[in-house]
């Protein structure tokens, strides 16, 4: 057998539950989350969201740095290279076009994660007055009650 046969057939061994697994529906194009980073207006909900979706898809460790490439095994090491691809173009896929312009030489998806959590994950007092001001604004007869409750919550949360 060749070398290309060799690395198709340990690729096509992995396990669905192996994070270097990728499905053939694990394409970059295809968007994780309906909505995209706008900076630190959304970064909680957008981080939260892209979270979820990386874990339905088993691809957690790529962002949190607790799967590293392989330095023993060639071509696990180029499965890495593959789903790391992946896991970037998704994160960069849900940025806004200004976001991404300034991310987009990047190469590595925790380095990206870390660096927009570090920049966007910022409560600073501007942020928390206009967050009190949306909150006390809120006036529960103007919408149904559950309306009411869902705005609020998500204000608190």
């Amino acid at each position: 057998m060749s070398d290309v046969e060799d690395e198709v057939t340990m690729i096509s061994k992995l396990d669905f539950d192996d994070p270097l697994y990728l499905h053939a529906s694990d394409i970059s194009s295809t968007p994780l989350i309906n909505f995209k980073l706008k900076v630190t207006e959304n970064y909680k909900s957008w981080s939260c969201a892209m979270e979820l979706a990386l874990q339905t898809k088993n691809k957690t460790g790529f962002i949190n740095g607790s799967l590293e490439k392989s330095t023993t095994d060639d071509v696990l090491a180029n499965q890495w290279e593959r789903c790391n691809a992946v896991v970037l173009s998704w994160i960069l896929g849900a940025m806004s076009e200004e976001l991404y312009f300034g991310q987009v030489y990047s190469k590595v998806a925790s380095v990206v994660w870390n660096e927009l959590k570090e920049t966007y994950d910022k409560v600073d007092g501007s942020f928390m007055f206009n967050l009190y001001q949306r909150i006390n604004s809120l006036t529960p007869n103007v919408t149904s009650v559950s309306d009411y409750y869902h705005k609020l919550n998500s204000l608190w949360k």
